[in-house]
């Protein structure tokens, strides 16, 4: 008889996780509540076989295919039983050459369902801890993702689940917050890795140049089409696309981008013949887009295409004890770039930092630690080298002078550097305040060369 063993089950209609219970008191025997769930079930448990239903497998919003590769290179001492209707039997000859141990025809009768499992569990390889797909306890770092806080920890653990799908990802977060590094990850860690990662930051462009940019144009096309151009889209291929600020775009590219999505095809502006995309598309906003849906100006249905698998990244007031760690990372980049030698930072530094509300996230930090970098005269970081707001008694009042004979070039790319300095670089607040559209505001930042 085989003892000692754990046993994950995905079934969609309760009945088969007691009947194994009821065989093998001696073993655990794992309820998996679906398909989508299986990859966080093996984040915290080593199981020697994993029972997926046909039912279970079409139910579930991952790629069940996908999912089976993932388990059988990671987690290769797992046995994958596959459990299959009758009709469901081509489904079953595409999980066996995904790394299925054995499948076998429901109903299924309890003497059979027992000989299966201890035939498994006997005949499972051996592997070391290590092959699990059990990741540390606690993770510092994910690709260039800083932070140990239980956000991070979270986002980490979405991070991989996404990686291991090819569905569409939803980033959404505050300004700043680290939205194109996670999608990075994602991309990173995917099967995808060895193919191109192109990031559109779709507010910077201007409107007219969005689908061009997108989709690419032919010869022709419209006045200043003097060649043809391949559109992100195209270049990416078997790689990702990631679009930030995805709210920014108009109607006709919303339906564009829901035909490329539905159909995986396209076309260049200009052109006749449809092109193939086989890129995975990653989209960010740091807007609400239900209220963009009522108010008539996104489509609801290209929503809900985007937001098959969301990742909600934290804003820094939120990342407990990561704060530390960030200015580590960044100090060192910075002695780099600098040819510096910072080795540390002063802990009254320490306190001024963490207690401070950040409004521009991880980008508002990693600029104030460029900045002490620069200006600082010795090896530690100290209150004197932080910006002013940072001491109140020696902040300065919000008013800004010229003189006589100032240019109105430099006036406006002053009062601009000076907007984005009191809003902590959130350019949409920016924007508001200089009176101007954010995609203005970028133009202008491309302009004076304003980073």
């Amino acid at each position: 008889m085989v003892h000692k063993f754990k046993i994950a089950v995905v079934e969609k209609n309760p009945g088969l996780v007691g009947r194994l219970r009821n065989m093998f008191a001696d073993g655990r025997v794992a309820n998996v509540p679906s398909i989508d769930h299986v990859l966080e079930s093996f984040e915290s448990e080593i199981y020697d076989i994993l029972i997926i239903t046909s039912a279970a497998f079409k139910a579930g919003e991952v790629s069940g295919i996908e999912l089976l590769e993932v388990i059988h290179a990671k987690s290769p001492q797992t046995q994958i039983l596959f459990m299959v209707e009758t009709k469901d039997i081509k489904i079953a000859m595409k999980a066996l050459k995904a790394g299925t141990y054995q499948y076998t025809k429901l109903p299924i009768t309890d003497e059979e369902l027992r000989l299966l499992i201890e035939t498994a569990i006997e005949q499972r390889p051996e592997y070391e801890a290590q092959a699990q797909l059990k990741p540390a306890l606690k993770t510092t770092k994910l690709e260039q993702l800083v932070g140990s806080s239980a956000a991070m920890q979270d986002v980490y653990r979405q991070v991989r689940q996404a990686a291991a799908t090819d569905m569409p990802v939803l980033l959404t977060g505050e300004t700043g917050t680290g939205k194109d590094l996670t999608a990075q990850a994602i991309h990173n860690r995917s099967n995808r890795n060895e193919g191109p990662y192109i990031a559109v930051n779709l507010g910077a462009l201007p409107t007219e140049l969005v689908a061009s940019e997108l989709f690419g144009h032919e010869k022709g096309a419209f006045t200043g089409a003097v060649e043809q151009y391949k559109g992100k889209f195209e270049l990416a291929h078997s790689g990702t696309v990631f679009l930030d600020e995805i709210s920014t775009i108009d109607e006709k590219i919303q339906v564009s981008l829901l035909r490329l999505i539905e159909q995986k095809k396209f076309h260049r502006l200009g052109g006749r013949g449809s092109i193939t995309s086989n890129a995975r598309l990653i989209t960010a906003t740091n807007e609400d887009l239900s209220d963009a849906i009522k108010q008539g100006i996104f489509r609801e249905d290209l929503y809900y295409r985007l937001d098959v698998f969301r990742i909600d990244v934290p804003p820094l007031r939120e990342r407990w004890g990561d704060i530390p760690l960030l200015i580590d990372e960044f100090t060192k980049r910075y002695n780099k770039s600098f040819h510096k030698n910072i080795m540390g930072i002063a802990p009254e530094c320490i306190t001024l930092l963490e207690s401070y509300d950040w409004p521009g996230n991880v980008r508002e930090l990693k600029n104030v630690i460029q900045r002490a970098v620069l200006v600082c005269q010795g090896d530690v970081i100290l209150p004197e080298y932080l910006p002013p707001r940072f001491n109140p008694e020696k902040s300065k009042s919000g008013k800004v002078s010229f003189d006589i004979g100032t240019t109105l070039a430099e006036v406006e790319r002053e009062m601009i550097v000076r907007t984005l300095n009191e809003t902590a670089n959130n350019r949409k607040r920016t924007a508001e305040i200089l009176g101007i559209s954010r995609r203005a505001l970028y133009n202008k930042m491309k302009k004076y060369e304003i980073r």
